[in-house]
C-alpha cells in the first residue's frame, strides 16, 4: 500500500506521516508513507492524506498553487461508481477544505465535497468558552453510522485532540459520523463516498488517532453503503 501525505505548504506533514506509519505497523499492514506534491505520486497513491494547519484561505491557495486540486478531485471522484475512488482523509483544516466554503480571513470557496460552510465558532465565547478550542474533547457517534468501518473498534465518548477556532456549520447528518460539543455541536468526523475528514488531529490523539488511521488504511468504501 502506498500512502501519500500531500505537501501543499499546509503544515504538520511529518507528524501526520509518522502517525500513519505507526498506525500501519499497529494494524499489521505493509505500507510505504511518503510526503509529496508530485502529481504522479498523488495520482497513483492507494491512500491520500491532506493534513492542515493555518487559515482556510491560505491552505486552499496552497493546494491550488501546487496544481493538485484537479488531481485530487479526479482520483476521488469515482465514489458514485461503487466507491472505487482513492480513499482520502483530510485532517483539521484538511477536513475543512472539503466544505463548500470558508470564511476565515475572507470568503473562500472550498472543494464542495461535503455540505456546509466553515465559520468562526463565535457563539462559544458567549457561553464563557475560549477560542481557539484547544485540548481533548469527547467524540459522540451519529447512531445511524455506528457500524461505519472508519469507527471500528472506537467507542462513543472517547477523546480526540482539537485545535481550531473555525468549524463546519450546516453539515448534513448523513455525512457526519461523529461530533464533539464545545458550546455548540462540532462535526468531528465526516465522510462521503471515499472521502473522509476529521476536525480533530488524529496524529495527536494517541490510541484513538492510531485506531482511526488504521481503520482508514483498511477502509474499502465500496463495501459500505
Amino acid at each position: 500500500m502506498r500512502v501519500v501525505v500531500i505537501d501543499y505548504d499546509g503544515g504538520n506533514l511529518a507528524s501526520a506521516a509518522q502517525a500513519v506509519r505507526r498506525a500501519a505497523q499497529q494494524a499489521g499492514l505493509k505500507a510505504t508513507v511518503d510526503i509529496s506534491r508530485d502529481p504522479e505520486h498523488v495520482a497513483s497513491a492507494d491512500r491520500l492524506i491532506l493534513p492542515g494547519q493555518g487559515a482556510f484561505g491560505d491552505c486552499m491557495k496552497g493546494l491550488e498553487k501546487t496544481g493538485l486540486r484537479p488531481i485530487l478531485e479526479g482520483v476521488t471522484a469515482e465514489r458514485a461508481l461503487g466507491g472505487k475512488g482513492t480513499p482520502f482523509l483530510g485532517i483539521c483544516v484538511g477536513m475543512q477544505l472539503m466544505a463548500e466554503s470558508g470564511t476565515e480571513h475572507g470568503q473562500h470557496k472550498g472543494l464542495g465535497w461535503v455540505k456546509g460552510h466553515v465559520k468562526r465558532m463565535d457563539g462559544v465565547e458567549a457561553a464563557g468558552l475560549r477560542l481557539p478550542h484547544i485540548g481533548w474533547n469527547n467524540l459522540y457517534f451519529n447512531q445511524r453510522h455506528h457500524a461505519h468501518p472508519l469507527l471500528d473498534g472506537l467507542e462513543d465518548g472517547w477523546h480526540g485532540y482539537f485545535v481550531h477556532s473555525y468549524a463546519l456549520m450546516g453539515a448534513e447528518a448523513a455525512q457526519c459520523l461523529a461530533s464533539a460539543d464545545y458550546g455548540l455541536p462540532i462535526p468531528a468526523i465526516v465522510a462521503e463516498g471515499c472521502r473522509a475528514g476529521t476536525q480533530f488531529h488524529v496524529e495527536k490523539s494517541q490510541d484513538v488517532g492510531l485506531r482511526f488511521l488504521g481503520n482508514f488504511l483498511r477502509w474499502k468504501p465500496g463495501m459500505h453503503s
